[in-house]
């Protein structure tokens, strides 16, 4: 399958054969009579509605339906109906905002509506609806199949919000700030949008509230460090849904039902899930990657007859058409031409072209690297990469292949001796280890995101004003190989077997891994780019689903599983394993209390303990491609 779009398959695509009006505006009953704002784009023909039936393509979304513009200039003239419609709660629908929990039914609303009007084509006549949306609008796609609505033919989720009790809002049991960020601007860049127009069940009239709303995203900063949130202590307490649902899910950790049925949780319903043909779009800097590849499109590849495909780039959160992500350059061909890839898959699964999508291989992934030590014309590292053609995903001739973790910084396949010495650190919550890049959306005030040389900037404000590395710091614990005699590629899951231990009954232990490059004259430093990172908090180390406390001086062993990649090491590079308790923002610092999840009155510093030993082996597990 090329992506990188060649004349014969450009012959393949549908044509314009019509224009493209004003948009229709309209309001769609759902089940329990709450109207729902919806729009439409129609084909026309010398300015009137087209004769006929089309196929439907279908976004509903908390960001302002009027913004399927974007998409429907380009579909619209080649013979499709697009429909966009906002989520309650949001932008004049009517009802109370709940994330995902009501786009199930209202979703599956929309689909019987669609079915019911002239211009929609039956799938029985070659037609039906197919859907499309990034982030939240890709989880809106999930819980519309799994109400098994009506008329829904086949999906694109991109870095779709999915199964997030285990990634996504809750982490290994910690709480990803981004979506703290996201509350406070509302659901949106207050830039480009009024708040008074989006909070739809009720009216923000009064000035001074408006102004307090448009400044929330600016104090972002300011409220995470000062964690935990409390009800009616913050402004949020002016927009009550908004609120209640950030502080219920900062405080609820175990892996239950609030989380297994919020909505879009796809491998907890995987029964209920519509069997229909699946393109799972996901990038590597991603912060929905391990729901996308490891968890979706594996279950459902498995327990589904219909076509599921995996398309993963180099990308950040929504990225498919740049080719540039943080501080690396992965060359041209990273950025797609998205929409004629997604009108490719639509024509055939809408319409029954054969246009080679049946003969697609299930999976097509961008391999990065080899990096090169050579700065480009915009100051970034030039980390290249191409794409390639898989039949399964995670790929059967990788060998996981375990890299231990040994005392003086060394990573090394080498088995570590049967006695050594523990590595111990302090981990203080007043002074956690600051984000870097990574795999982050909504980031707003946060942090950037993507790869990014692992050091610090005066402009980052968690950096306190520092400029120094990371792996400076006294509690990044940093274990790296010696320079690679050749290119090493690695692709697929990547799992941390960590064994350590702690004086307080509940921490948390990170694991980041990096690709460091050798000085050259553009980089005289090196380069110390970050491939994937994760989290676990101690009280979850068993079991998601409850919560058990440490015993003090006890070892056990965590398994940290990052966001999967595909990387090759070039020779001379050095593959790096970072070990710490904190990557903020990007996850709730832990104050080693053991105290009630966001209700913690105190904060101490833990001794934590990292073991080397052959009975406690503290190792990566990297899937190496010959």
């Amino acid at each position: 399958m090329r992506f990188i779009l060649v004349p014969a398959i450009l012959l393949q695509l549908a044509a314009q054969q019509y224009t493209i009006g004003e948009l229709e505006r309209r309001t769609v009953p759902a089940r329990d009579g709450v109207h729902l704002t919806t729009v439409i784009y129609r084909p026309l023909v010398n300015g009137a509605p087209a004769p006929g039936r089309f196929p439907v393509i279908v976004a509903r979304t908390p960001y302002g339906a009027d913004g399927i513009d974007v998409w429907a200039r380009y579909f619209v003239p080649r013979g499709y109906v697009a429909v966009g419609q906002n989520v309650r709660g949001r932008y004049g629908s009517g009802g109370r905002w709940r994330p995902n929990s009501d786009d199930g039914a209202d979703g599956a609303d929309l689909t019987r509506w669609i079915g019911q009007q002239p211009w929609y084509l039956p799938e029985d006549q070659g037609g039906g609806i197919g859907t499309v949306g990034t982030s939240y609008e890709g989880g809106t796609q999930h819980a519309m199949a799994i109400a098994g609505a009506p008329n829904l033919k086949t999906m694109i989720p991109v870095d779709a919000m999915s199964n997030y009790g285990r990634y996504g809002i809750r982490h290994n049991g910690a709480f990803e700030l981004r979506f703290l960020n996201w509350i406070f601007c509302l659901g949106n860049n207050p830039s480009r949008n009024r708040v008074g127009d989006f909070p739809g069940y009720y009216p923000v009239e009064d000035p001074g509230v408006l102004k307090i709303l448009r400044g929330l995203p600016e104090r972002v900063p300011e409220f995470v460090r000062m964690l935990p949130l409390r009800a009616g202590t913050t402004p949020l307490k002016l927009v009550p849904d908004y609120e209640k649902w950030l502080i219920e899910a900062m405080s609820h950790g175990d892996y239950d039902r609030y989380w297994k049925d919020m909505g879009a949780s796809v491998v907890d319903h995987l029964t209920e899930f519509k069997d229909i043909p699946v393109l799972h779009v996901t990038g590597w800097y991603d912060t929905w990657t391990t729901q996308a590849a490891n968890l979706n499109f594996v279950e459902l590849s498995r327990t589904k007859k219909s076509p599921q495909r995996l398309l993963v780039g180099p990308w950040v959160h929504g990225g498919q058409t740049a080719s540039v992500h943080g501080e690396a350059d992965f060359g041209s061909d990273a950025a797609l031409d998205f929409n004629a890839v997604r009108l490719r898959w639509f024509e055939h699964h809408l319409r029954g072209v054969r246009n080679g999508v049946e003969s697609d291989p299930p999976v097509r992934l961008f391999v990065m690297g080899p990096g090169q030590s050579r700065k480009t014309t915009d100051g970034r590292v030039m980390v290249g990469g191409r794409w390639r053609n898989e039949n399964e995903w995670p790929l059967k001739r990788a060998v996981p292949t375990a890299y231990y973790a040994h005392a003086g910084g060394v990573l090394s396949p080498a088995a570590p001796p049967t006695t050594a010495e523990p590595l111990r650190y302090l981990f203080d919550p007043k002074n956690p280890v600051p984000t870097v890049g990574g795999s982050l959306s909504s980031e707003g005030m946060l942090a950037p995101r993507g790869a990014m040389d692992q050091r610090c900037r005066p402009d980052l404000w968690a950096c306190n004003g520092s400029s120094m590395r990371l792996s400076q710091r006294n509690d990044v614990l940093v274990f790296q190989t010696a320079p690679l005699d050749r290119d090493t590629e690695v692709t697929g899951r990547l799992i941390v077997k960590l064994w350590a231990s702690s004086n307080a009954p509940d921490t948390d232990f990170t694991a980041k891994l990096a690709d460091v490059y050798p000085p050259s004259p553009d980089f005289p430093e090196g380069v110390e780019l970050n491939v994937s990172d994760s989290i676990v908090r101690a009280r979850y180390r068993h079991s998601l689903e409850r919560a058990e406390m440490m015993r003090p001086g006890q070892p056990y062993e965590f398994t940290i599983e990052m966001y999967p990649s595909s990387l090759v090491f070039g020779k001379g590079h050095r593959i790096r394993l970072d070990i710490s308790s904190s990557n903020f923002p990007r996850f709730d610092i832990n104050p080693n209390t053991g105290e009630p999840l966001n209700n913690n009155r105190r904060w101490a510093v833990a001794e934590n303990t990292v073991y080397l030993d052959r009975s406690r082996p503290t190792r990566i597990l990297l899937p190496l491609v010959p």
